[in-house]
């Protein structure tokens, strides 16, 4: 069945490289777990009990690889947080934590820029945390590796380093809710789908960037990832 004429043109569909393979991966939705290493809530200044996950959303065309990142507008306190990052290629809802795994498309690593300032101000004011979260390039990711090739890693050292300092340095055995509970949990609130990215946290170390920064974070046995702060 074709699709009727539209009245303006269609959006481009927004395309992640996939190691290995001339094919892409097309991105519907994007979902960011908060705080789901204990000691990056303990330096957000919460508790780090295992309390319910709670999640927050990105655009899908925030998403990008293979270009630097450009210093936003509006803000004067720009952060990293690298992440793991898990793409699906099967959804639905309640599904059971058992079976989230069979729901993975393959994992890489990116980095959730966040304008801190903007976030503390919506904070203040009970308001949402779009405009510090969900901005354009606030997003890169590096290619993706299918789960078929690597498997479901359950540890693996997550770092990201600041013109060759170290600044952040957790692995993902410190996650407080496990890759198969964030897809159960986040079944519960949302109908997840081919296509949806999860963006499963950051560990402590969430610090301020400048132009001119160089970048480099991974997920070690899963990806890298490097950039300029521009």
């Amino acid at each position: 069945m074709s699709l009727p004429a539209t009245v303006i043109p269609l959006p481009q569909p927004v395309l992640l490289p996939v190691e290995g393979s001339a094919e892409a991966f097309p991105v519907r939705r994007v979902y960011c777990v908060g705080r789901n290493y204990a000691d990056h809530a303990i330096e957000m200044g919460h508790d780090p009990n295992r309390e319910a996950p709670f999640f927050f959303q990105k655009n899908a065309d925030n998403l990008y690889s293979g270009k630097d990142f450009p210093y936003p507008p509006l803000s004067n306190d720009v952060h990293f947080e690298v992440e793991c990052v898990l793409a699906l290629k099967a959804g639905g809802a309640n599904i059971p934590a058992e079976k989230a795994l069979d729901c993975i498309y393959g994992y890489g690593v990116g980095i959730d820029f966040t304008r801190r300032d903007l976030q503390a101000e919506a904070k203040k004011l009970g308001r949402p945390w779009e405009l510090a979260k969900a901005f354009e390039y606030s997003a890169p990711v590096s290619p993706l590796v299918p789960a078929s090739r690597l498997g479901h890693p359950v540890s693996g050292r997550v770092w990201l380093d600041v013109n060759g300092v170290r600044k952040q340095d957790g692995d993902l055995n410190q996650m407080i809710w496990k890759v198969p509970e964030i897809i159960a949990e986040l079944s519960k609130l949302f109908v997840l789908a081919p296509g949806d990215i999860i963006m499963t946290g950051t560990p402590a170390g969430v610090a301020a960037i400048n132009r001119g920064d160089s970048i480099s974070c991974g997920v070690d046995g899963i990806a890298t990832l490097s950039l300029k702060v521009v």
